[in-house]
């Protein structure tokens, strides 16, 4: 596992993680960028997937990314802690790399930061989960967190770098 600053949209991996809204026709953020990125036969394949429920993940082709394949998950939104937001937002790294790991031609999987922007999930608290789902599957998958901002990156540096002591320990 790894972190990164750049732009999901233009990384070489097998897939890269969409946070999707429920309908997965594309929106702002992430979603968005993904969107247009990948062009309209993206939203075409997604209207036939019939939405997905937060916690969940669907997979599509990347078309017109470098990406050969897309992981949709929706994010929860965050209303205090109270909600199961921990739960949920652990089930779209899960799932996701579960999805993914069922997949033969996918090795290598990017994510963005789920739930951290208009969803309001605390930052650190997200990377965290982040980290401690998609550790469990190191075993077929190689893990890149994409990260918006350096500052966001740097978070997960040192939280990977931890993960890792505890790991050796």
């Amino acid at each position: 596992m790894n972190a990164i600053c750049d732009d999901i949209t233009t990384l070489s991996v097998d897939a890269i993680v969409n946070a999707a809204n429920a309908s997965l026709m594309g929106g702002g953020g992430v979603d968005g960028a993904i969107h247009r990125a990948a062009g309209p036969r993206l939203l075409h394949e997604c209207r036939l997937l019939g939405g997905c429920k937060t916690g969940e993940a669907k997979l599509t082709g990347g078309h017109g990314l470098p990406a050969r394949f897309i992981v949709h998950t929706v994010g929860p939104v965050w209303h205090g802690g109270g909600d199961g937001e921990d739960e949920l937002l652990a089930s779209c790294y899960r799932k996701s790399c579960e999805l993914a790991s069922a997949q033969p031609a996918i090795r290598t999987l990017a994510f963005p930061c789920i739930s951290t922007g208009i969803y309001g999930f605390p930052f650190e608290r997200a990377a965290r989960i982040a980290i401690r789902e998609c550790a469990a599957h190191t075993d077929r998958l190689i893990t890149t967190f994409c990260c918006f901002s350096e500052r966001d990156r740097n978070v997960y540096s040192q939280l990977l770098e931890e993960h890792g002591r505890r790991v050796a320990d």
